[in-house]
């Protein structure tokens, strides 16, 4: 947490990330309109800081317990903590609570509450932080607190490590782009035309 708001983007950071995706600036931008409202970090009125946006998966915190410590004992902890382990998304309770449920998580394991979690203006997933290169998941989220020039440089290294994004995004080919992104369950939510709209309004706004 920050008592200054910690560093955003300029219209610089995201033509220089285009060129190196070779993608479209409108595509960039569109990405970070629909998971994050355009903004990486949050104010919270208690403490009168900033703190990173996150969203809090609890499917995802069962699947790690279950992978880390076998079956039962991740079916245990749904039952004691439903609302943060559970074998169904949800839960969800926005803004800066989310981090109360993180809190929660990392009471039953530090590091796979952070993975659970979804970080800053692009929402990457905690549990990519070896494959984006981080030294651990903590060492991922310290990066992406300090700003959103930090939190930019995760998602180009994300598009850049799957080959399916990277055409995805270069093609605009949402549907596809929201699946690998969102999951399959990316039209319960409408992912893809959230994304396909945001797009052309940039395409305008750029254009002027």
């Amino acid at each position: 947490m920050s008592k200054t708001k910690p560093m955003t983007l300029i219209d610089c950071d995201f033509k220089v990330a285009a060129r190196r995706l070779r993608c479209d600036e409108a595509a960039i931008r569109a990405v970070s309109d629909v998971e994050s409202r355009g903004d990486g970090f949050l104010y919270d009125d208690d403490s009168k800081e900033w703190r990173i946006k996150i969203l809090f998966e609890r499917h995802i915190m069962y699947r790690l317990l279950k992978i880390e410590n076998g079956r039962d004992k991740a079916l245990s902890a749904v039952y004691a903590n439903p609302d943060v382990v559970n074998t169904r998304s949800g839960g969800y309770s926005g803004g800066n609570a989310e981090h109360d449920r993180l809190a929660k998580a990392r009471r039953i394991d530090k590091d796979l509450g952070l993975e659970s979690a979804s970080w800053g203006m692009f929402q990457t997933m905690g549990f990519h932080w070896e494959r984006l290169g981080y030294k651990s998941a903590v060492d991922y989220v310290l990066t992406l607190s300090k700003g959103e020039p930090e939190q930019l440089e995760a998602f180009c290294r994300f598009i850049e490590t799957d080959k399916r994004l990277l055409n995805a995004i270069r093609s605009r080919d949402w549907a596809m782009f929201a699946e690998i992104y969102n999951g399959r369950d990316y039209k319960k939510n409408k992912y893809d035309t959230k994304m396909r709209d945001r797009a052309k309004y940039w395409d305008k706004e750029l254009a002027k």
